[in-house]
């Protein structure tokens, strides 16, 4: 199958039986379940777009193994022109979501197409995983199939001591092998966008604090999400069932948070990448260099989310008759900043890319690094400011009913402002609360703050592979200038 379109990831998601809870209720069929069918459309839509005539061949590359046309994200640039142009595929899908679907498919497929390129590492203790991973990749490239992922295990406490309690029997474990493949048991977290998904990836970012006891717990593979024994526990939803008027983001795109529980899971051996190798798995994003393209993925996303945010602000400012007042001005101001700040550091990444040992196109680390760090302090204080913007026009929000109710005659004489007709205010505002006010909003800030951990490691991260050597150097060199020299 080359790339698909969106009734074809409908259909594949109607085929599949995945074992979905939401409310209480085992969802039966996601495409149809009214908090997750808005989502299922806005991926959809994604889609479609690989076969839009104007996007096709950004949207698109050849198949290195068929010839046909296979979504663009799952391609390994060799050149900067080839890295370009998959940034701009990524960048258009951001921007189809208003950067609000974090967890787009492109997000697992970068991963997955990084772990491709550099399968002889998974390989190198155990050869069949290597060749596992290479077969992974070619079929979910070839079949255009949609991946969750869940990396973090529950905690019972977060103690002082900062490890995990892998003991308590809630962190997922290798419980067991057979011949057919290895037995799984536990809970992870947060497998976003899992109801939507044809598949779920499992691995661990870091088991750092954790020594080679902990080694069952060390694991690195991908099942179907209608695996038996695998149960998604979905979130309340955030699509609450009303019109584009009412709740034009929840209503498109919920992407949905998952618990995920492993009920004695059978994980086929082919689909094994690592196993039992703790040194190994926490070594992968760094070596691979997965995380600089999931990164950049994200910096697409941040740069997408930040115009939007953006050029809703002007759109308030405007409607409101506020735009040219200082304190304005001041605030509009500082939404540029983050907004070309994350552009900034797109192109510089795509500029400083460098052939990696993998034979791929890397984007730099340090700058797609920087839009993870900037975007979890920058993203709250970006609501803010709508906030502050809109002050009490977010409370002004009759609903789409009223207008043709009783009150409606009223509602256009005494919400309209001198740039727009009450209608046209009321829609807009009400996605300002979208964004700035509700459920959907909130969650797009919390998700903002811990996308890529939290701010302190992310810090850390920072500091650990800045090159801090060259600034220090220049210092030394002008301490130690004479002053004949200056």
């Amino acid at each position: 199958m080359p790339a698909r379109t969106g009734q074809q990831y409908i259909n594949g998601l109607k085929e599949r039986a995945s074992e979905v809870w939401i409310g209480g209720e085992r969802v039966r069929d996601v495409t149809a379940h009214k908090g997750l069918s808005g989502g299922v459309r806005a991926i959809a839509k994604l889609y479609d777009m690989q076969y839009d005539p104007a996007l096709h061949e950004v949207m698109t590359y050849k198949s290195p193994t068929s010839g046909r046309p296979v979504g663009r994200s799952f391609d390994n640039p060799k050149t900067r022109e080839a890295l370009e142009t998959r940034s701009q595929m990524m960048l258009n899908w951001a921007r189809a979501t208003c950067g609000m679907m974090g967890r787009s498919p492109d997000f697992m497929n970068v991963t997955f197409a990084a772990w491709g390129a550099a399968a002889d590492f998974f390989g190198e203790k155990r050869p069949e995983f290597g060749d596992n991973m290479r077969k992974y990749v070619e079929y979910i490239r070839e079949n255009d199939l949609t991946l969750t992922h869940s990396l973090i295990n529950l905690q019972r406490s977060r103690n002082a001591s900062g490890i995990f309690n892998l003991e308590e029997g809630t962190a997922l474990e290798v419980k067991r092998e057979t011949d057919a493949g290895i037995i799984v048991r536990g809970a992870r977290i947060l497998a976003t966008l899992g109801p939507l998904s044809d598949e779920i990836a499992v691995y661990s970012p870091r088991l750092a604090r954790h020594a080679d006891e902990h080694s069952s717990f060390a694991m690195s593979f991908a099942i179907p999400c209608d695996t038996k024994g695998l149960k998604f526990l979905c979130r309340d939803s955030f699509d609450l069932g009303r019109s584009h008027f009412e709740h034009p983001l929840g209503s498109r795109f919920e992407e949905m948070d998952c618990v995920v529980f492993f009920d004695d899971v059978l994980v086929p051996w082919e689909r094994v990448f690592l196993l039992y190798d703790v040194e190994r798995l926490n070594a992968t994003a760094h070596v691979t260099h997965s995380t600089a393209h999931s990164a950049h993925q994200g910096a697409a996303k941040n740069l997408a989310k930040c115009e939007f945010v953006l050029g809703l602000a002007l759109m308030m400012t405007q409607a409101l008759g506020n735009a040219h007042l200082p304190h304005t001005e001041e605030r509009i101001g500082e939404l540029m900043m983050y907004a070309e700040l994350m552009r900034a550091c797109m192109r510089s990444a795509e500029a400083d890319a460098a052939i990696d040992q993998w034979g791929v196109m890397c984007p730099s680390t340090i700058p797609v690094e920087v839009t993870r760090n900037l975007m979890m302090t920058c993203y709250p204080r970006m609501i803010e400011i709508l906030q502050l913007l809109g002050s009490s026009s977010f409370l002004i929000q009759p609903t789409e009913a009223d207008f043709d109710g009783p009150l409606g005659h009223d509602i256009a004489q005494y919400l309209a402002t001198d740039n727009l007709d009450a209608r046209e205010r009321t829609k807009l505002f009400r996605l300002a609360w979208d964004v700035a006010g509700n459920a959907f909003g909130s969650r797009q800030v919390l998700y903002e703050r811990f996308f890529a951990s939290d701010p302190l490691t992310r810090a850390r991260a920072l500091a650990a592979i800045y090159p801090k050597d060259a600034v220090i150097d220049r210092v030394r060199e002008f301490l130690g200038k004479s002053n004949e020299e200056w």
